[in-house]
Parts: structure tokens; C-alpha cells; sequence
């Protein structure tokens, strides 16, 4: 049987470009920077995780290509956010956040502040950067949606309702950047091997009083032809594929990596 290794990165060149990525401490957005930046990027990396930003840093290597510029940052601080978008050429919204409750016992300041930075703060950020993209004729905007972007979950009603609305904001991005040359698109993953989803897995364990390993493959994966989490990295992959020449005429679309789990 063979065995295929593997595959290699996606060949591409941002020499002289700046990149914008939220959310970069940590899981998807790190993974985006640190790919970002080793194309020859410099990428701008927001979060308000202090910490987690001076490990992104430490751990682009030195003598790289690229470089990333810490950028702290509270996504509701949605003037600054605006503001920090300015003059980029790529822009990568990531940020994200997630609480499980029946809509009924779902706190209602949980529920705005997911709809601000994930769907208010992205929407403030295309202003920030779109005016330079219009101008050079170039700019590519990725959003990482969700698997729950397209279909819906329960329990996680400002989670679904802010990925579909990124979905739409994505869209009307691509029918408005068209003629500037400015490309919007989503990926959509599955269930990703981050912190994030670490920790729900840990939450569901201890809920329903089962190993971790039954929560990953009966409740998470249910719906996945493939049984195991998406790494990071292969988001990113995905992510630079939209930054090629080759993914110009890619846009309005939604690229979802979620195991075969729409396919049903």
C-alpha cells in the first residue's frame, strides 16, 4: 500500500505585502500568521492576549521571511479596530468566541459581545481596509467562518447567528470589491484542534460524565465522514490558497473543510 506523505505548502509570495489577522495568539489566527509571515508578509497580529502575542513572535523564526508586529487589541474597541486596518492589502478576520446555553438561559450581554467581535468588528475592519485595497487595485479579505455557518447547531445561537452573518457580509464584500480587483471569501472548518474546542470537549466530558474520547467521536464528530479534528495548519493552507494568483477568480464562495459533514 502506498503511502502518501504530507503535501507540502501552497507556493506563495507576499514579499512587500501587509496582512492583518485577528484572533493570532492563538489556534487558527497563530497558524494564519505564522504562514502569513513565512511567505514574506508582515502581519499585523491582533488579539487582547498579551501573552499569547509575544509567543507568536518568539516563535516566527529568525532570519524568515516576513515579520509580525504585535498589534493588542480589543476587538469591542470597534474604533481601533477600524483604525488598525488601515493600509493593509490582506485581511484575515478570525477572531472568535463561544458559549453553549439554551437560547431561553443564553445571557444577553454574551450574546452582543459575540456579535460585536464576530461580526460588528469584522465589519469595521473591511472599513478600515478596503479604501487602500480600492486604491492599489489588489486586496484579498478571508473570513474564517464555520461549518456553522452553513448549517445550525443548538445551543449555540450566537455562535450560528454570527458565522451566518459573516457569511453575508462576506458575500456582499465580493460583489462590491469585484471591480477593485478585491477578492472575499470564507473558509469553513469543522472542529479544529484549538484551545477553543479543547475546551468544549472538556466541558461536554464533565456534563454528561463520559471519557473525552466519547464527546470527540459521538457528539462532536457525529456528523463528520472523517473521525478526528482539522489541525490548524491545514486552515492556514487553505488560507493561503486564497492569497495566490491562481484563487483570483475565487470569490463570494464559501471553502468549507469539515470532514464530508455539508456532504450529507
Amino acid at each position: 500500500m502506498t503511502v502518501i506523505g504530507t503535501p507540502g505548502p501552497v507556493s506563495l509570495d507576499l514579499d512587500g505585502r501587509t496582512a492583518l489577522v485577528t484572533g493570532a495568539a492563538g489556534g487558527i489566527g497563530r497558524a494564519c500568521a505564522l504562514r502569513l509571515a513565512a511567505a514574506g508578509a508582515t502581519v499585523r497580529a491582533v488579539d487582547r492576549d498579551t501573552d499569547g502575542l509575544t509567543r507568536l513572535v518568539t516563535d516566527h523564526p529568525n532570519g524568515a521571511p516576513g515579520r509580525i508586529e504585535p498589534c493588542p487589541l480589543d476587538l469591542t474597541d470597534l474604533d481601533a479596530a477600524e483604525r488598525a486596518a488601515a493600509g493593509t492589502d490582506l485581511l484575515v478576520n478570525n477572531a472568535g468566541l463561544q458559549l453553549v446555553r439554551p437560547i431561553e438561559e443564553f445571557p444577553p450581554e454574551v450574546f452582543h459581545r459575540v456579535l460585536t467581535v464576530m461580526l460588528e468588528a469584522p465589519f469595521r475592519l473591511l472599513r478600515g481596509a478596503l479604501p487602500h485595497m480600492y486604491a492599489q487595485g489588489w486586496g484579498r479579505v478571508i473570513n474564517i467562518s464555520s461549518v456553522h455557518g452553513l448549517r445550525a447547531s443548538p445551543f449555540k445561537s450566537a455562535y450560528v447567528a454570527a458565522k451566518h452573518g459573516l457569511e453575508g457580509l462576506s458575500k456582499t464584500a465580493a460583489l462590491e470589491g469585484a471591480p477593485h480587483g478585491v477578492t472575499s471569501n470564507c473558509v469553513n472548518p469543522g472542529y479544529v484542534r484549538t484551545p477553543l474546542v479543547e475546551r468544549q470537549i472538556a466541558d461536554q466530558a464533565a456534563a454528561h460524565g463520559v471519557p473525552e474520547e466519547r464527546v470527540l467521536a459521538d457528539i462532536l464528530l457525529a456528523d463528520s465522514a472523517l473521525k478526528r479534528l482539522l489541525e490548524p495548519a491545514e486552515v492556514a493552507e487553505a488560507v493561503a490558497y486564497l492569497c495566490t494568483p491562481q484563487a483570483s477568480f475565487v470569490t463570494g464562495t464559501s471553502l468549507a473543510l469539515d470532514g464530508g459533514w455539508t456532504a450529507h
